[in-house]
């Protein structure tokens, strides 16, 4: 498979789509207002709690502008929200890149639309295993999936796409964003790509260690394996 070669980028790019899935909820009240003033035309999609909060801070302005990933996407949450937002769709905007053609008509094809800026935070893993009494079930049950591929390919095209994995970095943005006409700046969305790679890379190795810290005697208790 030939590599497609990018050779050809904006620097500021309007912030016209953004995903907006966490569990940590910290700082979306006045982050998501600041949003909307500098992106007026701004839709965000969302998940769960996450998608509760918006409504609550949207009020009124919610409509219109908020929907749902599996309105989206067409295709509903499994049970305890155990796959959300892995969807084609979803990648597809992720991924494509402004001047690519052929990324333009796969996002016509599937009527997808380019996601500008992903707000993510992950499961709270290394929280949970602080915790005393933690099984090894409860912490493989915060092991997240989906949110560190939002982040990953995110922050693989920060060509095009800003992530944002850490609500200290909301006020910096929307200062940008509202200096900016609603744009973020190359340097801003490699700088954030930077952050996120080592956000997810630590977040593995918390994952990691606590496998390699954990005995198979610890785990097979918490199981009856037929």
């Amino acid at each position: 498979m030939g590599m497609n070669i990018v050779d050809r980028v904006d620097d500021r790019v309007p912030v016209r789509h953004a995903l907006v899935s966490v569990s940590d909820k910290t700082g979306l009240g006045n982050f998501v207002p600041q949003l909307r003033r500098s992106c007026p035309e701004l839709r965000f999609f969302s998940t769960g709690g996450t998608h509760a909060r918006l409504a609550e801070i949207l009020g009124a302005d919610a409509h219109g502008h908020l929907t749902a990933v599996t309105d989206y996407t067409g295709q509903p949450e499994t049970q305890g929200g155990l796959v959300k937002t892995l969807d084609f769709k979803i990648y597809l905007g992720l991924l494509t890149e402004t001047y690519n053609n052929a990324h333009q008509q796969d996002l016509a094809r599937t009527s997808a639309v380019p996601i500008d800026l992903v707000v993510v935070n992950l499961y709270p893993f290394r929280e949970t295993i602080a915790n005393a009494g933690v099984t090894p079930e409860m912490a493989r049950g915060n092991i997240d999936i989906g949110g560190p591929c939002m982040v990953r390919a995110a922050a693989k095209n920060f060509l095009r796409v800003a992530v944002v994995v850490d609500p200290d970095d909301y006020a910096t943005l929307a200062e940008e964003l509202a200096a900016g006409g609603g744009s973020v700046s190359l340097r801003t969305r490699y700088r954030l790509a930077r952050k996120a790679f080592a956000h997810t890379a630590a977040y593995d190795r918390a994952i990691a260690d606590y496998l390699k810290d954990t005995a198979f005697d610890e785990v097979a208790p918490c199981y009856r394996a037929h």
